[in-house]
């Protein structure tokens, strides 16, 4: 493996020649996405009361590009779309409406992902794993919750719950919030404008005035979408549909991201000792996948040179793969076949600083591993997806305690402070 300084060597060396965002490839990806989802819609609706199958196949290609729509307002999260800033913001909110979230309030928390992959101390990874120490001293009950919440196949339940219905009910919380907090002020101080009252607003649900704005904006326009599909097709044959896609389609892309970093020894450090370089190549894997799965899903399977460099757009990420393989040649390689077999390893063992199975937990059943205090609240009822994306990762207290807070890709907390991203 490289040497810390030979990674930063070749990272700003794949910067200078690979972080170059182009308008007219990121257009021509934004076309081949935004207009077969129409045509798949029109489809869906010609079909219906003809051809069940159809009309069931006609879904599941949406869903395969409602994956895509979300990878790219992952991108225009990062700027690396398009080198046009205007444009990495006015896409991003159309593939954040197409999602269901508000992307510049998405962008900033998957910031936070980057500035701590692999230090799991600040962030225990998309599926909230815990350490074999919390783990020890879960009861048998806990335990069996544990694994069957981080089960692969309840993703599309989870799914369902993150990208439809979260997101609303959060806007919802947050605008009752926010007309509590103009009337609470507007009676102490009644002589202050509603608007200065308005720019304090801060609630658990949203972290400012300008996050709230993005839930409004995206919750007004999707709201508006739904109501002109039902209009045009039908309520019953569009939530049908629309629910089973996006159900699908966040199953696929939580899964696909999760095992990115969740997989057999996985590097886990402490916040001592933590390289984040080093972690895009021990803690990041590198995704096998056929050419049609890495069209669908704009590339993510190439997440070891994203972690190494956000600013590279995802039609730049294969060429640098190719031209860097001796940098690569250690990141752990998994197929689409080994996915389940990967989100098996859901243990943090902090003295080895890497994931472990369940199964490799039990083979040291009479080993020393001490049982401490338990610092996590193990009640959560939640499926692997939720998990995955429905809380925040917050920077330890000074009890040296790790903590998470609700989910803030729909503003529901503060964003921590911190540097910027690559």
């Amino acid at each position: 493996m490289f040497t810390t300084p030979g990674l930063k060597e070749c990272r700003r060396s794949m910067v200078d020649r690979h972080a170059r965002p182009d308008d007219l490839k990121g257009s021509i990806q934004v076309i081949t996405t935004l207009g077969p989802i129409a045509g798949l819609w029109y489809g869906v609706a010609a079909s219906a009361g003809r051809s069940f199958w159809l009309t069931a196949a006609l879904t599941a290609l949406i869903s395969l590009y409602l994956v895509r729509a979300f990878v790219l307002m992952h991108d225009c999260g990062h700027n690396s779309l398009f080198r046009t800033a205007y444009l990495n913001r006015a896409c991003g909110f159309v593939f954040g409406v197409l999602s269901g979230i508000p992307q510049p309030v998405w962008a900033q928390h998957h910031h936070y992902h980057h500035l701590t992959n692999g230090n799991w101390d600040r962030y225990r990874g998309p599926l909230n794993i815990i350490s074999v120490d919390e783990y020890a001293a879960m009861t048998r009950l806990q335990r069996r919750r544990y694994e069957f919440l981080r089960n692969i196949w309840l993703s599309p339940l989870g799914g369902l719950l993150y990208f439809i219905i979260p997101p609303r009910v959060t806007w919802l919380r947050a605008s009752i919030s926010l007309v509590r907090h103009v009337i609470a002020k507007k009676i102490a101080c009644p002589g202050t404008s509603i608007r200065s009252h308005v720019r304090d607003f801060k609630t658990p649900y949203c972290c400012s005035v300008q996050a709230y704005g993005h839930m409004l904006a995206n919750n007004l326009v999707l709201l508006a979408l739904w109501g002109l599909m039902i209009w045009s097709i039908g309520p019953v044959l569009f939530f049908a549909c629309y629910i089973v896609s996006m159900s699908l389609s966040g199953a696929a892309a939580i899964v696909l991201f999760s095992v990115q970093h969740n997989f057999e020894h996985s590097y886990a450090s402490q916040n001592e000792g933590w390289d984040r370089d080093t972690a895009a190549i021990a803690g990041t894997s590198f995704l096998v996948l056929p050419r049609w799965v890495n069209w669908f899903t704009a590339n993510m399977a190439y997440h070891h040179v994203h972690h190494l460099c956000a600013g590279i757009p995802n039609y730049g990420l294969v060429a640098c793969h190719d031209e860097y393989q001796h940098v690569f040649s250690d990141v752990t390689r998994i197929r689409l076949s080994q996915v389940p077999h990967s989100l098996r390893y859901i243990l943090w063992d902090t003295r080895l600083r890497r994931l472990v199975s369940v199964a490799e937990y039990r083979q040291q059943a009479g080993s020393d591993i001490p049982r401490q205090p338990m610092f996590r609240v193990f009640g959560s009822s939640a499926p692997l997806s939720v998990l995955a994306t429905a809380m925040q990762p917050v920077p330890s207290d000074r009890s040296g305690r790790w903590r998470q807070r609700p989910l803030s890709a729909q503003g529901h907390r503060k964003k921590e402070p911190h540097g910027s991203d690559s």
